[in-house]
């Protein structure tokens, strides 16, 4: 059906099901389903940086190609694609000359180049203090700052930026981020370990003939005396860096509730540690000393990168990687990683999300398969995106519907033999005990896995090694072990299991197998941040201050244009419209055709089918048969939708109680009453406030 808009005051026609009255809000030009798929948050950020900052979009995009970071620079040196800055005629000339001057008096140097005064600034390690003041330049003037690092060299840091390599290449979470690429949005918030910048071996034979390139580079973003300065530090081995102010949509939305507006700063316990008076200032990032340790990898989380990457390299459809481990041990964090590496050769990584709490891409409750062509540089809020297939769950935990947990995965990995290519992981529950040990030993027999990475802690694992041998004898939830008889003692025995190759990792970190207790840091509030972060897209991309949901104008859907089921819990019908009132509810496409006899369709049992996205139900007309819902997603998709599906993930109560408003605040009341029916009232437990509420 076709899609339209309307205002409230209008009756719903007889062909449309979604009507829209948003005239005030900005919407995006209308795309296709597979457009939408197929364009990442993290473009639609780099779009806004482009268009806060006035430049042309001349620097080239994430090869979607193989890239060899070894053979990257075996073609000579690379040309840059710089930014002008209006110079001209001989004043131009004879900047271009004092600065080929100021690099060619090195030129013969090279690698052997120390300064008696400055060759401690030239050590591996952690750029801090003065080191930090030493290589790093700001301009005022166009707000950003320059950074000459040398191999091995790291900079770690709270906050949020743009960051384009300018000379040489640099690694962040895994990924290789070289010269000429676009620029790459960073996030190190307060409720994850902060991330590190470090320079590596540029590989560079051609130092000398780069003089005059490195002079062009300078030139584009710093004064002269500026690049006078910075031109003795460049050595063989250096990598330029530029950062710059990161504000976006997200960034925006997230700060405007009072709880969250120093996500991006350090936490209390950082404070000392936070290096302030630094050439960074006033860019959103604040470095931090070696006495802050950021995502640390110990020797065997190393060799098992070393060994998954050349395993995809020498078969990049066949690799299955299957990660688990028992909660807050690092799954997520070395999925991260594990995915930017492989971006450094191959040009997307397919996902499996497993993980119904702790969701990489979508907000919590969801199974998905998600297709990742561009790196990961922070924590899963700020990547938010549409998977290409996506079942709603409804709850952060399978425990009460473990048959219609496995049956939503089998159908996810259906949909990836279809068209699956490259390599793919699959990220599992943190529940390592008893039924969730059972699943995990079904998974490995649904799926034809190649490889097990198993995180454990303290020097063993929290559950039993899921090796080839043991899944030949152990119990799964569906599955059996294969029956032997005497004979298959002795000969080789078709039943048994494909073989995979066991990973075992012991992650060394500090507060290892514990949850967090600052703030931001509880699996609570994690799920609020994602959930927050999906919801943002209700906002417009123009900079301006946050709306309001009750200012958002809603699509009008009739009663009987789709159907209404609640996953978590049984409700009568008649209080269907209580419960999913001012809810979360996921859009959903089931095959049956929705026929309506005059009112609601309600939905007697929870069904199994696509999922595109998320919608807050701000309120039901029941006089004249009206869903208002309030959704980021396009028209475009929303035509197919004729599902509303309500499950146990609710709005975080931010949502709500700090709505801007001049009169009453809608939903919230102080003088609550038991006997209204479908109301309900903040929860308090037992009279004591959550970490992540005590300003800690």
């Amino acid at each position: 059906m076709k899609v339209k808009r309307s205002s409230h005051g209008k009756g719903p026609g007889k062909s449309q099901k979604w009507k829209d009255a948003r005239t005030k809000r900005c919407r995006a030009t209308t795309v296709t389903s597979s457009e939408l798929n197929s364009s990442p948050a993290m473009a639609r950020l780099i779009n806004e940086h482009q268009v806060l900052t006035k430049k042309k979009t001349n620097l080239k995009r994430l090869e979607t190609k193989p890239k060899l970071v070894s053979d990257s620079k075996k073609t000579g040196p690379q040309k840059f694609f710089t930014h002008t800055n209006g110079n001209s005629g001989s004043a131009a000339e004879e900047a271009e000359e004092m600065d080929s001057n100021s690099f060619s008096e090195f030129d013969d140097h090279g690698n052997g180049l120390e300064f008696k005064d400055d060759k401690q600034f030239f050590k591996p390690g952690r750029l801090e203090g003065s080191a930090l003041h030493h290589c790093a330049v700001r301009d005022d003037k166009k707000n950003h700052a320059v950074v000459v690092m040398q191999k091995d060299q790291t900079l770690c840091f709270r906050g949020k930026c743009f960051l384009t390599c300018l000379y040489g290449r640099v690694e962040v979470m895994g990924f290789t981020i070289e010269e000429g690429q676009q620029p790459y949005p960073l996030f190190s918030p307060a409720s994850h370990s902060p991330i590190s910048v470090r320079a590596m071996e540029t590989e560079n034979t051609h130092f000398s003939e780069d003089s005059a390139h490195l002079a062009d580079v300078l030139r584009d973003y710093l004064t002269s005396g500026s690049r006078k300065k910075l031109a003795g530090k460049v050595i063989r081995d250096s990598s330029i860096i530029l950062l710059e102010p990161m504000e976006s949509t997200l960034t925006r939305f997230l700060s405007s509730f009072p709880a969250l507006s120093e996500l991006f700063s350090p936490p209390v316990n950082e404070l000392l540690s936070a290096v302030l008076d630094t050439p960074l200032n006033g860019l959103g990032i604040i470095p931090l000393s070696s006495n802050i340790e950021g995502i640390k990898f110990s020797q065997s989380i190393k060799n098992v990168l070393n060994t998954l990457v050349n395993a995809c390299k020498a078969d990049m459809d066949g690799t299955v990687i299957l990660v688990c481990g028992a909660k807050n041990v690092g799954k997520s964090t070395f999925i991260r990683i594990l995915i930017n590496t492989l971006l450094n050769h191959t040009g997307s990584v397919a996902y499996l999300e497993a993980d119904l709490g702790q969701t990489e891409f979508t907000p919590a409750g969801c199974l998905c398969l998600t297709t990742v062509t561009e790196p990961l540089l922070g924590p899963p809020f700020t990547h938010q995106r549409n998977p290409e297939h996506m079942i709603y769950y409804g709850q952060s935990s399978c425990e009460s519907d473990l048959d219609r947990y496995l049956e939503a995965l089998k159908s996810l990995w259906h949909r990836r033999t279809q068209s699956g290519e490259g390599p793919l992981i699959i990220n599992t529950m943190g529940w390592v005990k008893g039924f969730g040990f059972q699943l995990l030993v079904d998974m490995l027999r649904f799926f034809p896995v190649s490889h097990v990475v198993q995180l454990g802690h303290g020097g063993t694992h929290q559950c039993p090694c899921l090796t080839p041998e043991y899944l030949r004898s152990t119990q799964g939830y569906q599955t059996h072990p294969p029956a032997q008889s005497a004979l298959d003692e002795f000969t080789e025995s078709s039943n048994l299991p494909k073989t995979f190759i066991h990973l075992p990792v012991q992650s060394e970190f500090e507060g290892v197998g514990t949850q967090g207790k600052a703030k931001h840091q509880r699996s609570n509030e994690l799920r609020e941040l994602t959930l927050l972060a999906y919801l943002s897209q209700l906002q417009s991309p123009d900079p301006g201050p946050v709306r309001p949901l009750h200012s958002l104008t809603p699509y009008q859907v009739p009663h009987g244009a789709v159907a209404l089921g609640i996953l978590h819990c049984e409700v009568i019908p008649s209080h269907m419209f209580y419960a999913a009132n001012a809810s979360l509810v996921a859009l959903c496409c089931v095959g049956e055709k929705v026929t309506s006899r005059g009112g609601p369709v309600l939905l007697p049992q929870a069904p199994l089918c696509p999922c595109v996205g998320f919608g807050i139900l701000r309120g039901i007309d029941v006089i004249r048969g009206l869903y208002y819902l309030l959704t980021p997603v396009d028209p475009s998709i929303l035509r197919n939708v004729n599902c509303l599906l309500l499950g146990a993930i609710s709005l975080p109560s931010c949502i709500v109680t700090t709505q801007d408003c001049d009169e009453d605040i809608p939903y919230v009341t102080s003088n609550y009453s038991f006997d209204l029916t479908g109301a309900g009232k903040l929860r308090f437990y037992k009279g004591m406030l959550r970490a992540g509420h005590m300003g800690l």
